[in-house]
């Protein structure tokens, strides 16, 4: 049995075929972890949810913030969704939108397990929480997103306040403070104040800012984290984290972490030739 972990797939349905295919991934005995961001800008991201819509006996997916923001987008109406770029819409106007969406809402924010100790999230965790306080937070949206009570989550998610998680926020602002963190985080300042901003490699910050898995001071976790969400990082391995959202969509190479073996496996196949990284860069 082999576990592994895949970066940012964002609608690279070629790629995410080719790299299963090199892995030679047997539905029987293996299983995948997915970082987020399933979908938007590769193309194919009805394909793609499609695909691993069938593996989902086998993998186990934590939601980023471009699959969040789709899940948002189909609880508008009609007119709206209509309005979205055509990758998505092919997705929202799908015969089986309805199944997949459900399936969506019942993913992840984190994931650990405890035999292999490897936590997997999108992108980031507050300096101040431990494992177990991250959890529980990840959990309370767990349990509203796959609730009846999910289109008051799904209609309040956007906003970039509270840029900072705190014990002492209630509802909504907690719960929108929670996904900020998970599936947005990449700079923030000792105490955990979120830069939006801010998405280039280390040393390009503003003084003040950190990589959320450097702030001085943050709280210790005996765990291996597996995350995407960075592309500017690129595959990175330090302090306990292994980023792997080595820009697939963007011209670089869509990577798989193998979490069950000794020494770190990566194994990666390039991009399509037509993936290119627009002027200005992206996320």
């Amino acid at each position: 049995m082999a576990t592994y972990a895949i970066g940012d797939v964002q609608g690279c349905y070629p790629e995410l075929q080719r790299l299963l295919e090199k892995l030679r991934f047997d539905t029987a005995q293996d299983e995948l972890w997915f970082c987020g961001d399933l979908v938007n800008r590769g193309g194919q991201s009805l394909e793609t949810l499609r695909l691993i819509h069938g593996l989902r006996e086998s993998s186990v997916v934590t939601l980023g913030n471009h699959d969040l923001s789709l899940l948002a987008i189909a609880q508008r109406r009609p007119e709206a969704q209509a309005r979205v770029n055509p990758e998505l819409r092919e997705v929202l106007f799908a015969h089986d939108a309805p199944v997949l969406f459900e399936w969506m809402r019942s993913q992840k924010l984190l994931h650990h397990d405890e035999k292999l100790n490897w936590t997997m999230i999108h992108a980031g965790l507050a300096p101040s929480w431990t494992l177990r306080q991250a959890q529980r937070a990840a959990q309370d949206v767990e349990r509203e997103l796959s609730s009846p009570r999910h289109p008051r989550l799904l209609r309040n998610l956007f906003g970039n306040r509270p840029a900072v998680w705190s014990n002492r926020l209630q509802g909504m602002d907690r719960q929108r403070a929670t996904i900020n963190t998970l599936t947005r985080m990449r700079y923030c300042d000792v105490n955990g104040r979120i830069d939006f901003d801010a998405k280039g490699v280390p040393g390009t910050q503003k003084p003040g800012l950190y990589p959320w898995f450097e702030v001085p001071g943050m709280r210790r976790r005996d765990t291996r984290i597996v995350c995407g969400h960075w592309s500017a990082l690129d595959r990175f391995a330090g302090f306990g984290v292994h980023a792997i959202d080595t820009g697939c969509v963007w011209g670089g190479k869509l990577t798989a972490l193998r979490l069950d073996a000794e020494e770190l496996q990566y194994i990666t196949v390039d991009a399509e030739p037509h993936r290119v990284r627009p002027p200005g860069g992206g996320d």
